[in-house]
């Protein structure tokens, strides 16, 4: 009797068990962020990813000093990146991008449970000053937000002096060079330097951007230590393009950046922000 008990009871405590483990819904990144590198397209899965993967433009372009108000073939720099090494799990890249002529950058990529490390080192071999002021990673989030280039902005967001602002809900102006889009332009930063698309007047705090997915349980962000601009772009993309600033010859600079992938709570993405950045 009290064997029969006792397994009775143990069979309802495993089978309540099971219950919970297929009911409750994994946690963001549950099984790890994966990466992978070809033509200058950097392609992010994880197991639970809203609209499956992630791609990213790394890198777009690189751009010299005086951007705004020129011509953009006037302001890109010719660059080429090549892979060096890859993990087999994904979880770790290595790439190389030489900006002409003497310009070179290297990249580590991370990936982990919830988020994407890129420590970025970049060093003028030559004996001039490198007018390579900014760069571009252009994260696309057509997938993740479900929506088009004529409505997904209203679902990106970023942090001002009043907190997070939608997009829509920032100042937003139409002149420019070129139309469409929105440039959001840290204090300190010369708005002669910058995307030659409209500028908003809104400044941005710091440097994070992002959205919400298309079924509103989770969002993507993605920041770097240093910031030329912010950018919602014309092919459904957010970016926050990190700033190299030049390099005098044999000048080396390091930049952090990050990817988040995370549960829809941006309280908890400005406290991580904040702790890993130090701002």
């Amino acid at each position: 009797m009290t064997t029969t008990s006792t397994f009775g009871r143990f069979s309802v405590y495993l089978a309540a068990l099971l219950f919970c483990a297929w009911a409750v819904p994994a946690l963001p990144g549950a099984g790890g962020m994966r990466m992978t590198w070809t033509n200058n397209m950097l392609r992010v899965t994880a197991p639970d990813l809203p609209g499956g993967p992630v791609e990213i433009w790394y890198l777009e372009a690189f751009c010299r000093s005086g951007s705004t108000h020129r011509d953009w073939h006037e302001t890109t720099v010719p660059h080429q990146t090549r892979l060096l090494s890859a993990e087999a799990d994904g979880t770790r890249l290595l790439l190389e991008t030489r900006v002409e002529p003497d310009v070179w950058l290297r990249h580590e990529l991370k990936a982990g449970t919830d988020e994407v490390t890129f420590l970025v080192t970049a060093t003028n071999s030559g004996a001039a000053f490198a007018d390579v002021q900014w760069f571009q990673p252009c994260l696309r989030v057509d997938r993740f937000t479900g929506r088009t280039q004529e409505d997904y902005w209203p679902r990106c967001f970023l942090y001002t002096r009043e907190g997070l602002r939608w997009l829509d809900k920032t100042r937003r102006s139409v002149e420019a060079l070129y139309r469409g889009g929105q440039v959001y332009v840290p204090e300190g930063i010369d708005l002669d330097d910058v995307n030659p698309r409209p500028l908003s007047p809104d400044r941005p705090v710091n440097g994070l951007i992002g959205c919400v997915s298309a079924d509103d349980r989770f969002l993507l962000a993605t920041a770097w230590d240093r910031t030329q601009e912010l950018f919602q772009g014309v092919i459904v993309c957010i970016h926050n393009d990190p700033r190299i600033g030049g390099l005098k010859p044999g000048e080396s600079r390091r930049l952090k950046g990050k990817l988040y992938f995370m549960k829809y709570d941006p309280a908890a993405l400005l406290e991580r922000y904040h702790r890993e950045f130090g701002e």
